[in-house]
C-alpha cells in the first residue's frame, strides 16, 4: 500500500489524529487535515513517517478548493471533522446553532467529498468514511437499546446533523457505486460527551474507536456500501 493516500479531516487531535496514525501504519501517505496549521504540523511530527499536513477548513470553500488542488490522487477519504456544540433538546437550542452544526457536520462534508471527487476518481479502489455517532440512530433513538436512553432528545443540533450525515453516505453510496466506491459510516467508540443522560460509551480508548474507521477505508472490493457499522464491524440501525 505504499503508494495509497488518504485525507483525514479533523486530524490534529482525538479520534481524527488516531485514525490518521493508523493508515500511515498501514503504509499509505496521509494527509492531515486541520484549519489550525500549527496544530496540524504538530499532529504531522507526532504520526511520523507517511503523514502530510494538509490546512483545510471544511466550512471555508476557497480554503477547501485550494487543498484540493494539492492533491493528484486520493485513495481514502475519512470525513471526521465535526462539532458538537451542546447538549440541549431542540426547544432549547437557537437556530443558530442548528446552522453551525450543519455547516461543519453536512455541508462541510458534502463540500469537502464533491472538492476531492477528481483525485478519488483517480484510485483504483476509493474508499470513503464517514464519521457518524450512533446517536444519530433514530431506531436506538426511539427503542431501548444498550447505548443510551431513548427518548431524551438531547444534543438535538448534533445528533441530527449526524442523521443527515448518514442519510449523505446512502447517496454518495448509491451514485458512486458504478465508479468501484465504497462509501461507509462509522460512529466513534468514544468520543465529546453528546450522548444523553444515561449513556453508555461504546469503548474508552481513542485508538481503538479508530480501528472500524480503518476497517472501512481498507475494505476489499467486495466489501459492503451504504452502510452503518460499529467500531467493531457489527450493522448499526439508521
Amino acid at each position: 500500500m505504499n503508494d495509497r493516500t488518504a485525507l483525514v479531516t479533523g486530524a490534529d487531535k482525538g479520534i481524527g489524529k488516531h485514525i490518521a496514525r493508523l493508515l500511515a501504519a498501514e503504509g499509505l501517505t496521509v494527509y492531515v487535515g486541520s484549519r489550525d496549521p500549527g496544530r496540524g504540523q504538530r499532529a504531522v511530527e507526532e504520526i511520523g513517517a507517511g503523514a502530510r499536513l494538509l490546512v483545510l477548513d471544511v466550512t471555508d470553500p476557497d480554503g477547501i478548493a485550494q487543498a484540493a488542488a494539492q492533491v493528484d490522487r486520493l485513495d481514502v477519504l475519512v470525513n471526521n471533522a465535526g462539532i458538537a456544540p451542546s447538549l440541549a433538546p431542540p426547544a432549547d437550542t437557537g437556530v443558530e446553532e442548528f446552522r453551525r452544526t450543519y455547516e461543519t457536520n453536512v455541508f462541510g462534508v458534502a463540500a469537502v467529498t464533491n472538492a476531492f471527487l477528481p483525485a478519488l476518481r483517480r484510485s483504483p479502489h476509493p474508499r470513503i468514511v464517514n464519521i457518524s455517532s450512533g446517536t444519530a440512530s433514530l431506531t436506538w433513538s426511539t427503542n431501548p437499546n444498550p447505548q443510551f436512553t431513548p427518548g431524551s432528545g438531547g444534543a438535538a443540533a448534533y445528533r441530527s446533523s449526524k442523521a443527515a450525515l448518514n442519510a449523505l453516505t446512502v447517496f454518495y453510496a448509491q451514485t458512486l457505486a458504478e465508479d468501484g466506491f465504497k462509501v461507509n459510516a462509522s460512529p466513534p467508540a468514544c468520543g465529546p460527551p453528546i450522548s444523553p443522560p444515561g449513556a453508555a460509551a461504546a469503548g474508552d480508548d481513542p485508538a481503538e474507536a479508530a480501528q472500524g474507521a480503518l476497517r472501512l477505508a481498507l475494505l476489499p472490493d467486495d466489501g459492503p456500501a451504504g452502510g452503518f457499522f460499529s467500531w467493531d464491524g457489527a450493522p448499526v440501525p439508521w
